[in-house]
């Protein structure tokens, strides 16, 4: 098992800068989640990682060594890429054993190790199979079975479960969570995807256009966004954003001439533009004589099952709503919510970044919300 350490990582491609100065501490037997939306940087970072990839400026060091001059052979990795790329002329055990059968290493160890690891992925009753003859899921696991049986100080994952079916993706998922547990090996994992992301990660490494907007463990992530992009990337739905600013009165406006009672939350704030964020399931259906209710209007809404979302349009901005109740809603009926100042996150209009209030500011708006 090894430790990563970016250094101020950069990567250009003639004059475009494509990963901006990544600074990370990835922990021995770590799993880290590089999660980020199509040409944010997370693949190329990962490449740089295992050597595929040139470092533009700055250092990696795996092990406490610095990395950058060394082959991807040197570095003890070992990759598992999007798509499989198996041999298909050879057999599971095969594919699984040729790296092993390149490094010279004896047929009877060799078919030892290859045993070994495919008992642990359930390839043992496959190993005289084809490529062609396995599902997809077979195959990916072949493709896993091939990267453990060099016995890696480094797990990289590259977008593995992005041909997978949606079914398949959670199995999958839960296989490579247990199989990093029981080997406690170094692991880094590219996705789009942030349920994978949130589900898989010890802590993740979120990227937008080259730079990481925020490293922190998935339930920091999604309490406490670094960022406008982060607070909107992650969850589903994603954070209510309303944009406005608070005015002396005590009131926020925003959209339209909308107006929400939320008493200052700091003096510096007033009339300065910014955002004020809510998870959806923080925002409450009220009665319209309810204090401080916001008058809305139903758009349509999602069914779920046990609850379902509602979109509401309150005086130009948009707000979702995860409810429970069974009453019919249709579009254009009048609907009220209410939120609790305590859940808001604030983000500044000019930087996107989040505006931490800091303790005594939250203790003074909740003695005025009281008063």
């Amino acid at each position: 098992m090894s430790a990563i350490t970016l250094k101020s990582v950069k990567k250009r491609y003639q004059k475009s800068l494509v990963v901006h100065g990544v600074d990370a501490e990835i922990e021995q037997g770590e799993f880290v989640v590089i999660l980020g939306p199509s040409g944010c940087g997370k693949s190329t970072l990962l490449r740089m990682i295992a050597g595929l990839e040139d470092i533009t400026e700055g250092e990696i060091l795996i092990g406490g060594t610095v990395v950058n001059k060394l082959e991807p052979r040197e570095r003890g990795c070992a990759m598992v890429f999007q798509n499989y790329a198996l041999y298909p002329h050879m057999s599971v055990a095969q594919n699984i054993g040729y790296a092993l059968k390149v490094a010279g290493m004896p047929r009877a160890e060799r078919d030892g190790k290859v045993a070994k690891v495919a008992k642990s992925v359930s390839l043992e009753a496959y190993l005289d199979r084809k490529p062609g003859e396995l599902s997809g899921g077979q195959r990916q696991r072949v493709a896993m079975a091939r990267a453990m049986v060099r016995e890696p100080k480094v797990f990289l994952f590259d977008e593995p479960f992005s041909n997978l079916d949606a079914k398949l993706r959670v199995a999958m998922r839960a296989e490579v969570r247990n199989l990093h547990r029981s080997l406690g090996v170094t692991s880094v994992f590219v996705t789009h995807d942030q349920t994978e992301a949130m589900t898989l990660a010890d802590r993740l490494i979120i990227m937008n256009s080259g730079i990481v907007e925020q490293i922190g463990k998935p339930s920091e992530v999604y309490h406490r966004p670094a960022s406008l992009f982060v607070a909107d990337f992650i969850g589903s739905p994603a954070m209510n954003l309303v944009r406005g600013h608070f005015a002396q009165d005590g009131y926020f406006r925003h959209g339209k001439g909308g107006m929400i009672h939320l008493p200052t939350i700091a003096p510096a704030l007033i009339s300065q533009e910014v955002s004020i964020g809510v998870r959806p399931e923080l925002v409450r259906r009220v009665s319209a004589t309810a204090k401080g209710a916001i008058a809305a209007v139903v758009d349509y809404t999602e069914e779920l099952g046990a609850a379902r979302l509602i979109y509401a349009d309150a005086d130009g901005s948009r707000i979702i709503s995860v409810d429970t109740a069974t009453d019919a809603l249709g579009t254009g009926m009048p609907i009220h919510f209410a939120i609790d100042p305590a859940d808001l996150h604030v983000f500044s209009h000019d930087t996107g970044r989040r505006i931490e209030l800091g303790e005594a500011q939250r203790a003074a708006t909740q003695t005025r919300i009281n008063a």
